[in-house]
């Protein structure tokens, strides 16, 4: 029951943001873009115009429903990280290692929604860096620390995600979009973690649905053939 709450909560936490985040985008009355737009514009508490990093106007009626997905994000992720366990994670440091980055990035998550870009943006960045950067760390190495009934297609998916992750991050920092835009940049730097942990979740559920229902008729098996 444990692992199965870890699990889910990856997955409520991806799913709830990924809504909320089409929720307060739809809000905008200017029109929200996922290639100019950064992902934390919808969480900005004021009306402005911003010049960096590329100039935009920003107006987020739902800015505090936002902020509460982030926070929510970060909760669950940090929950999802704790509860899984040995279900999913070997034993030894750098199983741990992968655990503690990942730990990082739910932090980071939790960080941006309490300080806004625009309310706190030392704080903001502070989470920003968690996520893109310890987060994407502990993805690459989620590709060694796995326990051998994940797949391998979640294995090296991950190691795969998280280095085109770091280096996106790098393109973002460097302002080099290459015709993705600011925001189209920043969303390969950090939205490849939420894919790969939302994943995770499905197949740690369904996985373990699936073998449930293989031992209950083995168990009736059993059971008749001793009877």
């Amino acid at each position: 029951m444990r692992v199965r709450i870890g699990y889910a909560a990856w997955i409520v936490g991806v799913v709830q943001f990924f809504v909320v985040h089409g929720i307060a985008e739809s809000a905008w009355t200017t029109p929200y873009s996922w290639a100019h737009n950064n992902i934390s514009d919808l969480g900005n508490a004021v009306c402005a115009l911003r010049s960096e990093p590329e100039p935009r106007y920003i107006c987020s009626p739902e800015h505090g429903l936002m902020n509460g997905s982030f926070i929510a994000l970060g909760v669950l992720f940090l929950l999802g990280v704790v509860l899984t366990g040995g279900a999913l994670w070997r034993r030894g440091p750098a199983a741990m290692a992968a655990r503690v980055l990942l730990a990082g990035a739910g932090v980071g998550f939790a960080l941006a929604g309490l300080a806004p870009a625009d309310v706190n943006e030392n704080t903001h960045v502070l989470g920003a860096l968690l996520i893109m950067l310890l987060g994407n760390a502990g993805l690459v190495l989620t590709g060694f620390v796995l326990v051998r009934g994940v797949p391998a297609t979640l294995r090296w998916g991950g190691v795969v995600w998280g280095v085109v992750a770091i280096a996106a991050f790098g393109l973002f920092l460097s302002r080099t979009y290459l015709g993705l835009g600011m925001g189209g940049m920043e969303r390969v730097a950090a939205l490849p973690l939420l894919a790969w942990v939302l994943s995770v979740g499905v197949h740690g559920l369904t996985d373990r649905a699936a073998r449930a229902s293989r031992a209950v008729p083995a168990a009736r098996g059993r059971l008749g053939h001793d009877g």
